[in-house]
């Protein structure tokens, strides 16, 4: 799954309008134009496309955390996370959760929401560090399950 196909769902599942794409972007210290967001939601077929790299996706999603939770009370800067391919989706639903205030029993929901089935144990694998003995690898598949609960969830 690419980032901006991640985006495209993401902005659907949450009902995200443009403007607000922008504020949220901001928020993770990203000017982005409204012509840079409708770019980033174009198909890559499309004329006009804009790749959205792993750090501009990070920051959207750190702003994301900042739309939904508010800036951090202790007034410190969003630790920085190493990034690769192996570990993105990992991250991806790590600051899904935290933005979301979602809970283990709320991700499991969302799971079933989207047709499978996952265990506490498997999904605390999901958002151990990579140098954890029982840190497992989130395939596409997890994290497009996840959206299509999301959207269920939110939709419905």
């Amino acid at each position: 799954m690419t980032n901006n196909d991640f985006l495209r769902r993401l902005r659907y599942a949450l009902n995200i309008k443009d403007n607000t794409m922008i504020q949220i972007f901001k928020k993770g210290n990203m000017t982005v134009t409204r012509e840079d967001v409708i770019n980033y939601l174009k198909k890559d077929i499309d004329e006009g496309f804009k790749k959205l790299t792993n750090n501009d996706l990070i920051h959207f999603l750190d702003g994301l955390i900042t739309h939904k939770r508010g800036k951090r009370e202790d007034g410190t800067a969003v630790p920085q996370i190493k990034v690769t391919k192996n570990n993105l989706n990992n991250i991806l639903l790590r600051k899904l959760r935290i933005a979301l205030a979602f809970k283990s029993y709320d991700m499991i929901n969302i799971f079933k929401l989207g047709r499978i089935e996952i265990s506490e144990g498997e999904l605390s694998a999901l958002f151990r560090s990579e140098d954890h003995k029982n840190y497992k690898e989130c395939g596409d598949k997890y994290v497009r399950v996840f959206l299509k609960g999301l959207t269920e969830y939110y939709r419905n």
